[in-house]
């Protein structure tokens, strides 16, 4: 197999979808020479088929607004590949979805589920629609009127999803209760379900946990620890509110937070009180991020710009794809930055992350750092299946032991000659193993 190749024909047969070539190129690229050791791997053309999703849905969904309009909004559902387990992976509700999206994340997911050792094989699925500035009754005849259609391509033992940017608890709510009206049947079908109905204890939160602990195993290997460190978060959402939850549990310092309008700086550091704060302003109010600068003193806010030029310790994007380019990376290596990790898919472009590795930091993948979130989704899954709920403390002692053991994989294929981990080859490889090995012991199919 020759990456180059390969990826020229994806990208003659599937033009127009930069995101899903970006992210093919990224795992190819590494898995090449691994790949090449085993001929029959490609006697099965096993990396084509492993590229292209089992199947996308594509459809229509038309809605009435608070004013009696009739709206209509594209939903879609990748199922990736289940070679596995059941095809697993997030909702994405937000103005910016299109197939080239949930084409790279369903691909991203497929590796990451296999990374966890839990049973998930990969899918995404999603929206244009965007529930900013929509009513609570929008957003259920939405979220309905989007599970009258996809309801017949999932369930608890062929597509489970869940949410993501866009999709909280209210979101996944609303869509349970509507597939549960339309197969009356009460099952684990979606996750991060609220805790009254089959929800897991740190789902929530798991994301932002799981992104700290691989974290921490990434400092453990330079002999070091969080204490102290300054830490640059982007996003505001769920992913960054818990991220910045359990750096200030570490003893770091968080020093920014950001939405789609800009960031705030807050030299003080974004503390407990000012983190529930941020908290209250996007879960309940919906606000944006500059009123935190009007409510705090000192607070710098820049409008229409990313973090990454502040200095720090640590960097852990949180927000969405290609938030970091290349002149970002530059600026974060050349501020001393030792370690980047990935709470967000795909966060850091090409050329950011050879920036990251020629500079010799440690840099972790979001398909590595976070995949606590997938993670506590099987969990959620299979305390479904038991009927039975575990503790707090035992969903966060098995999210560690995970996050450790994904951290292991990622040293085990991806340490260098010089002794350098690099985290992506390590990832792809391990998480590519899995998937063909499987692959291979069902047949062509």
């Amino acid at each position: 197999m020759k990456a180059t190749n390969v990826l020229e024909e994806l990208k003659r047969r599937f033009p127009n979808e930069p995101e899903y070539h970006q992210a093919v190129e990224e795992v190819l690229s590494t898995i090449e020479e691994e790949y090449n050791k085993h001929p029959e791997f490609d006697k099965a053309n096993l990396i084509e088929r492993l590229c292209i999703p089992d199947r996308i849905y594509q459809f229509r969904v038309t809605w009435v607004d608070d004013k009696g309009n009739v709206r209509t909004n594209m939903g879609y559902r990748v199922q990736h590949n289940n070679a596995i387990g059941p095809y697993k992976g997030g909702i994405r509700f937000h103005a910016s979805v299109n197939l080239s999206i949930l084409k790279f994340l369903a691909f991203e997911q497929t590796f990451k589920n296999s990374l966890t050792t839990l049973p998930m094989g990969g899918g995404k699925g999603g929206s244009d629609f965007s529930p900013r500035g929509k009513s609570n009754a929008e957003v259920m005849r939405f979220c309905q009127a989007f599970m009258l259609e996809l309801w017949r391509h999932i369930g608890p033992e062929t597509d489970v999803p869940a949410g993501d940017i866009g999709v909280g608890g209210r979101e996944v709510g609303f869509m349970f209760g509507m597939y549960k009206k339309l197969t009356r049947e009460f099952s684990g079908v979606l996750t991060g379900k609220g805790i009254e109905f089959g929800g897991s204890l740190i789902r929530p939160e798991a994301t932002g946990y799981g992104n700290i602990y691989f974290l921490l195993e990434m400092l453990k290997t330079k002999g070091t620890d969080l204490k102290g460190k300054t830490c640059l978060i982007s996003g505001s959402g769920n992913v960054a509110q818990y991220t910045a939850e359990k750096v200030l549990q570490m003893g770091g310092k968080v020093l920014t937070m950001s939405d789609s309008d800009g960031y705030v700086y807050d030299p003080e550091g974004i503390d407990r009180e000012k983190l529930d704060y941020i908290m209250e302003l996007k879960n309940l109010y919906r606000g944006r991020i500059r009123e935190y600068a009007e409510h705090y003193p000192g607070v710098k806010y820049v409008e229409g710009a990313r973090p990454w030029g502040e200095k720090a310790d640590i960097a852990l994007p949180s927000a969405t794809q290609n938030e970091i380019n290349g002149d970002d990376a530059r600026q974060l290596v050349a501020n001393g930055v030792m370690a980047v990790s990935e709470g967000a898919n795909m966060p850091s472009t090409p050329e950011a992350i050879r920036v990251f590795q020629d500079a010799k930091i440690l840099y972790a993948p979001g398909k590595a750092a976070n995949a606590g979130g997938v993670s506590v989704s099987g969990l959620e899954m299979t305390q479904n299946s038991i009927k039975l709920s575990w503790s707090q403390e035992e969903v966060d002692e098995k999210l560690k032991s995970i996050m450790k053991n994904i951290h292991e994989a990622c040293v085990k294929y991806g340490t260098e000659p010089d002794g350098y981990v690099n985290y992506v080859k390590g990832a792809n490889v391990a998480g590519f193993m899995k998937v063909a090995k499987a692959m291979m012991a069902q047949g062509i199919v």
